[in-house]
């Protein structure tokens, strides 16, 4: 890989903002585009960064590449975990970098903390239908689809359910992987 995954950096929280909306718009997931509500949350990443961890894409040089937020059950930015799980959010990675695997280092990054968390047995979050090469992703992963923990934060937004469950956890080994 020609970048590095690690939390980002307070100086780095505006243009991850910029990454993460305009992720969102050029690929056509907020409704109401430039005017959706959504988009002040999904450029806040200092907001997330207070209360979730916040992971960054940074090449060699410094430039953030993409990002993601990581949160575990009962925490402000969780919508779908559940006791004993972590929920991973807003994964986003800019335009000139796909392609180059950092949409999925991100999200192994994510398990690899998920497991490292005492008690953490599974990684779930939440996918708009829209979102096809991210599916590609959580399924070459090993994430499922379950349709049973899909979710409507809005009337006429689906949201769909995909759900890991960590090594150790399904044969009774110790919880977290570690």
């Amino acid at each position: 890989m020609d970048f590095t995954i690690r939390e980002a950096e307070p100086g780095e929280y505006a243009r991850l903002g910029d990454i993460t909306a305009q992720a969102y718009l050029a690929d056509g997931h907020l409704d109401f585009g430039a005017d959706d509500p959504y988009l002040p949350t999904l450029r806040d990443v200092a907001a997330r960064a207070a209360e979730a961890e916040v992971l960054a894409a940074v090449d060699p040089g410094g430039t953030v590449l993409g990002g993601v937020t990581l949160v575990l059950a009962g925490g402000p930015w969780a919508d779908i975990a559940q006791d004993g799980e972590a929920e991973f959010r807003m994964l986003a990675v800019d335009r000139a970098a796909r392609g180059r695997g950092v949409g999925e280092a991100l999200v192994r990054a994510c398990v690899e903390r998920a497991q490292d968390t005492e008690g953490c047995i599974r990684l779930v979050l939440s996918t708009q239908a829209s979102m096809r090469q991210a599916h590609r992703i959580y399924e070459r992963l090993g994430f499922v689809r379950t349709p049973e923990r899909d979710w409507e934060p809005l009337p006429d937004l689906p949201l769909l359910a995909y759900v890991l469950d960590l090594p150790g956890a399904a044969d009774g080994g110790a919880p977290g992987g570690g």
